[in-house]
């Protein structure tokens, strides 16, 4: 009787272990989303939503290698037509406390094709308190909606050059490790940089903003390169006088 309570009991703890094995594996799996399944998702018309995931593989945007073996070839000695070749992205970005393992990209120079792949996006994006361990490129991109990468943290090399916001964007309690380029970049509808940290420079050259303008707490190491940027009319100097007023 005594052998045979022990064999049920020990059978008991070995299914108990199992099943907590599988779940901790199910779990596991759960938090690791591949690029390219967000990539199809995308595709098929579906919003993107995650949070507390850890993304693997590059996630591109502009889908430069399903485009790239059905464009025409440029001659190096003479290219018509124009270079760029542009994805538009028109389901709902969400991404919230992930971490991009490899690059996101939504800009892409080809050299040896000779192309240039942008993606757009419709509505609305967020990144929030996320972390970008390597590239993350919005260079061209445009937003059509609300733009948000508030408390991520860009790790390496980052571009937001030429990027146009229709929308509101926020930037607030973000961290920079490396330059952060906003070179030639639209803000139609205001733009928060509040306690944003910039531990390199940071490159505002020919920025435009309308709207409110929040550098409230907003710290940068190294320089502010910031020649011809306009806030709401005004040059970057003549606001942060009038702001002290």
């Amino acid at each position: 009787m005594n052998a045979t309570k022990s064999i049920s009991t020990a059978s008991r703890v070995i299914m108990i272990i199992m099943l907590g094995a599988f779940s901790l594996r199910a779990a596991m799996a759960q938090t690791t989303v591949s690029a390219a399944r967000i990539m199809d998702d995308i595709q098929d018309g579906e919003d993107i939503v995650y949070e507390n995931v850890t993304i693997t593989g590059d996630l591109d945007f502009t889908y430069m290698d399903w485009k790239i073996d059905d464009l025409p070839r440029r001659s190096k000695w003479w290219n018509s037509g124009s270079n760029e070749v542009d994805e538009t992205i028109e389901v709902r970005i969400s991404f919230v406390n992930c971490i991009f393992e490899d690059d996101v990209l939504a800009y892409i120079h080809d050299d040896p094709s000779g192309y240039t792949f942008t993606a757009d996006f419709e509505r609305d994006v967020t990144f929030k308190n996320c972390e970008f361990t390597r590239k993350a490129m919005f260079k061209y991109s445009e937003f059509d909606g609300d733009a948000t990468f508030e408390g991520s943290k860009f790790r390496r090399e980052s571009t937001f050059k030429y990027a146009e916001f229709d929308d509101y964007a926020s930037f607030a309690g973000t961290t920079f490790n490396d330059d952060a380029i906003f070179k030639y970049t639209d803000f139609d509808r205001g733009v928060s940089f509040e306690s944003a940290i910039f531990e390199e420079s940071l490159n505002i050259k020919y920025l435009d903003v309308r709207g409110d303008f929040n550098i409230k707490d907003m710290k940068v190491d190294d320089d502010i390169e910031a020649k011809y940027t306009s806030i709401n009319g005004r040059s970057f100097t003549s606001y942060l006088l009038r702001s002290r007023n």
